[in-house]
């Protein structure tokens, strides 16, 4: 019996050395926010103190020097605190469902059951030689715990159905492997002191699914982020940092291909508008724009939206197809028509790679531009305004 107590005693003395380096871990993990990380220190917690008053109950067991009263006390402290490490690792979860609210309620009741039980021996026993054994209602206690777990099981669920598929069956295999060390313990009794081995392996494990959780979220985001950065809010065209990128690749190519072809279109006259109907309006305006171009161009390029109302296509397309497109715009344009009706009017231009030699992307969208601004001149001179007042 000696060597047994010392074997468990080495064995819980590592379940608190593996927790201490769980605490380290999670400070240590920048993608767990500081609240999170309260929660799983609260639970290590949990669980090396129960662990301990499960210890303390066995090194006083039978042991007359001891007053009785101090056991009853450390066997109270033991059935209270077992169930409640389940219900941090529960916490960890933050879901807020009537299943939490009911195993809250539960973890409450069995606490105050087990402290009256103290007065009236209800759930452990104790003899004239200190030794203890289950009281009359230990059944209760019993019943109380299985409906816990069978709560924290149905929580893991619960928060099982938000994983993706992959992450489902790691949470339901550390469930498995605690409730396995807790029943291991409960029908084989005596000397096989499974529960907190099996409990403190599954904090670790969960440890491990956590930060592969915490980090598959923040990969989310991020790609989410990019997907954002990449898109322009107003227009829903690529936005001026897709267009960036695109370039760069451009760059990278040591000559252009014939049929790399720019088209630029911009806004005539937005800023009168701005002026006179409003900047709602104005943005009207604009997403009108970015939606002709788009249905102009369709699969032929890919539309950007580079500054307030300017826009590009990159495309690989030859003369026929440019000048195709720009008709298209124009056609769209005519047909777009606004509540208020304000006019929408585009100036357009166009340059393709196989008009110059060895020219590089920045001087083809520089022509395109000069195109479209020759345009754009035009259209002023038509209208009898100055084009500096009203682009």
């Amino acid at each position: 019996m000696h060597v047994l107590l010392s074997y468990y005693s080495v064995l819980i003395l590592l379940c608190w050395m593996a927790l201490g380096v769980l605490c380290i871990l999670v400070r240590e993990n920048s993608w767990i926010s500081k609240s999170d990380k309260t929660r799983f220190y609260l639970t290590y917690g949990i669980i090396a103190l129960s662990a301990l008053t499960e210890w303390i109950g066995i090194q006083l067991n039978g042991n007359e020097q001891f007053p009785s009263w101090m056991l009853a006390t450390v066997k109270c402290a033991d059935y209270i605190l077992t169930p409640m490490a389940g219900g941090a690792m529960v916490a960890q979860m933050k879901l807020k469902t009537r299943l939490s609210k009911a195993l809250m309620l539960v973890l409450v009741f069995n606490a105050a059951f087990q402290i009256v039980s103290v007065f009236f021996q209800w759930t452990t026993a104790i003899d004239s030689h200190n030794h203890y054994t289950h009281g009359p209602l230990y059944i209760v206690y019993v019943i109380i715990y299985l409906l816990i777990i069978a709560l924290v099981a149905a929580e893991f669920l619960v928060f099982g159905l938000s994983h993706r598929r992959q992450n489902r069956a790691s949470l339901f295999s550390v469930l498995f492997v605690v409730i396995a060390g807790i029943a291991f313990q409960e029908i084989l009794g005596g000397e096989f002191r499974t529960a907190y081995i099996a409990i403190t392996m599954g904090a670790a494990l969960m440890f491990i699914h956590y930060s592969e959780f915490y980090k598959m979220n923040a990969d989310e985001q991020i790609k989410s982020q990019r997907k954002q950065l990449m898109k322009d809010a107003l227009s829903g065209l690529r936005s001026r940092h897709a267009y960036m990128k695109a370039l760069e690749k451009y760059r990278d190519l040591s000559a252009l291909p014939g049929y790399t072809t720019v088209i630029v279109a911009d806004i005539n006259g937005l800023k009168e508008i701005n002026d006179t109907a409003g900047h709602d309006v104005g943005d009207e305006l604009i997403v009108g724009a970015a939606h002709c171009v788009k249905r102009a161009v369709g699969n032929s390029g890919l539309c950007y939206r580079t500054g307030g109302d300017e826009f590009v296509v990159l495309a690989q397309m030859n003369r026929e197809k440019a000048d195709s497109s720009l008709l298209r715009i124009a056609a769209e344009v005519e047909k777009w028509s606004h509540s208020k009706d304000i006019t929408l009017s585009l100036s357009t231009g166009y340059a393709i790679a196989a008009d110059y030699e060895d020219i590089t992307i920045d001087e083809l969208v520089r022509k395109a531009d000069q195109a479209m601004y020759a345009e754009k001149a035009e259209y002023y001179k038509r209208n009898g305004r100055d084009r500096r007042l009203f682009v």
